[in-house]
């Protein structure tokens, strides 16, 4: 596995360059905390009774970038990727057949996707579709907001997972 690059944001940006630059940062720093493991390492469950593990938030962070960035921003609605009526948290439920390759590769698809999606607005711009918490639109602003937030919530989880694996810290 590489070592992840993670640059740091601007620190004078405009408004739209600084949100997309943490939300990338955010973006790094997640990858940074799967770093140099197995594929056993990232699918271990490593603070009991929790069922999280590094692959799971992966996946879930493809969801989720999946969600707001296609389903909400620009109104299209290709289906959940993990997550079935049956199983509506299969993005954390993973299994032995689980890899990172699969992993990470559908986690990046989707974010070239949603900056793809995110370009063709302004920061002020109304979502086309809707989330299932509201039928009220999000402009662009409020979901980069919302998922430095997402982002930032689950890295949290990702330094505590990690310290269990195998006793690495840091950012």
């Amino acid at each position: 596995m590489t070592t992840t690059e993670r640059r740091e944001p601007a620190l004078n940006a405009g408004e739209r360059a600084m949100l997309e630059g943490w939300l990338d940062y955010h973006r790094g720093t997640l990858a940074h905390k799967c770093d140099g493991l197995t594929d056993e390492q990232l699918r271990t469950a490593s603070a009991p009774p929790s069922e999280l593990s590094l692959m799971g938030l992966v996946r879930h962070m493809a969801e989720v970038e999946r969600a707001w960035f296609r389903k909400v921003l620009v109104g299209d609605d290709p289906g959940p990727i993990y997550c079935t009526d049956e199983d509506p948290d299969g993005d954390f439920h993973v299994t032995g057949a689980a890899t990172w390759q699969e992993a990470y590769a559908t986690w990046q698809a989707e974010i070239e996707t949603a900056r793809r999606n995110a370009a063709a607005f302004q920061l002020d711009d109304l979502s086309r579709g809707r989330s299932r918490f509201t039928d009220e639109p999000f402009n662009l602003r409020w979901i980069y907001t919302h998922m430095i937030e997402e982002y930032a919530r689950h890295n949290g989880h990702a330094d505590l997972l990690r310290e269990r694996i195998d006793g690495a810290t840091g950012d």
